[in-house]
Parts: structure tokens; sequence; C-alpha cells
């Protein structure tokens, strides 16, 4: 039987203290301004393995090209300990894509974002918000071959699969970006600041508007802050709602 949106947010953990109200204001917050995307500086890094196709040849995929690229793809050296590529799931002309950093064993595994206890707690938020996986939705990760370990994504690594990543936000389109924790947020925007700070402002990538929340793996460490992550994604559906397309 379907639990409704209440039972959801208890199963979240963000009620009755966090039952928000929309903001009767319509008025969205100012944009901040994004510089076009560009990799992030970094130290000399060691030469890594040319991927099978040029980054100039993937501005022109269409999806099939895509996800062949993707799994043929040698750019970093996630691709030696790999069980499969993990390119991303879901409906393919999105309302929403949400981004988090890289698959994890579970996903390794299945081939598909977010399947462990993290990903539950992914779509336990999206049914409160009524939505579900795969309808107006698509998730993928910063990365998309498993880090050992279940580590974070380093520059080298992320810079590595950027292209794979851009070449699908141009291909889905998505209404809004909902990025997932700090190395989304670096790999997408360039931006090394903290997570709270960059928390309920309205960034932008090729003009879509992106807002930036905690990674569900980290709400499932930290309880009290799944209510701080309530917030954003509401403010993320009312920048949805401003007419942004």
């Amino acid at each position: 039987m379907p639990l409704s949106r209440e039972q959801m947010l208890v199963e979240m953990g963000i009620s009755p203290l966090w039952m928000l109200r929309e903001p009767v204001s319509s008025e969205t917050p100012e944009p901040v301004a994004v510089a076009a995307p560009v990799a992030p500086a970094t130290p000399a890094q060691p030469v890594l393995p040319a991927p099978i196709a040029p980054p100039g040849a993937v501005a022109e995929f269409d999806w099939p090209a895509l996800l062949a690229g993707i799994a043929d793809c040698r750019a970093c050296e996630l691709c030696k300990q790999r069980r499969q590529v993990v390119p991303g799931v879901g409906d393919r002309n999105p309302d929403w894509l949400f981004i988090g950093e890289g698959p994890g064993a579970e996903e390794d595994a299945r081939g598909e974002p977010f399947v462990g206890q993290a990903g539950r707690l992914l779509d336990a938020m999206l049914e409160a918000l009524g939505m579900t996986r795969g309808n107006k939705v698509y998730i993928a990760n910063a990365v998309k071959c498993r880090p050992p370990n279940n580590r974070t994504p380093e520059a080298a690594e992320m810079a590595a699969c950027r292209p794979w990543l851009e070449r699908q936000i141009v291909l889905l389109k998505p209404r809004v970006i909902v990025l997932l924790g700090k190395a989304a947020a670096h790999t997408i925007l360039g931006n090394d600041s903290a997570l709270a700070a960059m928390r309920g402002k309205r960034f932008e990538y090729a003009g879509i508007p992106v807002a930036v929340t905690y990674h569900p793996a980290y709400l499932l460490r930290n309880q009290f802050d799944k209510g701080k992550a309530w917030e954003d994604l509401l403010f993320a559906r009312r920048l949805l709602r401003s007419g942004n397309t």
C-alpha cells in the first residue's frame, strides 16, 4: 500500500517539525553568477590513458553513442577496478536532474545509481515531493565508475568524466538541476565553497537553474540535517516553478 505524503516525511525523519509551507511570495532569489563551465585548476596530474572518444567528439554524440562511449572509456584509473559503468537512469525528458558523486558497491554491481540505502532515502525524498524515480526525474553522478572503497572522486577523475556528464545535460535539457554533495557542486559549478555556504542560493549551469544540497549518504550519518535537505528540495521546486525552461 503506497505511503501517504505525511508518512513519507516521517520516514525521512523530518516530521512533524519540518512540515514546511511554500512561501506566499513568488519571487525567485537573484541568480548567483557562475562562469562558463571550465575544469577547476588543479596541481599537475600524472598522464592518464586517453579516452576512447576524444572530448571534442563527445559533443556530437546521441544517446546510443554516448552510452557506448561511457562503457568503453579509459580516461582515468577508475576504469581498472569497475565491474560496470553507471551512466545514469531515468526519464530522458526530465524536469529534474539529480547529480551525485559516484557509484558505490551496489551501484557498481547493478549498473544503476542510488540503489543502496542512500538511494532508498533519495526515493523517499522524491515521493515526499510527489515524484518517482524515472518519471520526469533523471539521476546521474559526477563520475561513472566506482571509486575504490567508495571514497569521494578526485578532481582529476571528475575532470576526465566531465565531458560525458556535460553531454548528458545537453541531451536531457532538465528544467532544474539538484547537486547532491560537495563533489557534484565542484564538478558542475567549479565551486569549492563549503556546502553550507551554497545552500539556498540559485546557481546556473548553461542557463539551467541549479540548487545544492546534502548527499543522501551524508544524511544517513547526520539525521538532524534531513530538515535542511527538505528545505533545499522545496527551494529547487520554486526554481523550477519560476518559469525557467
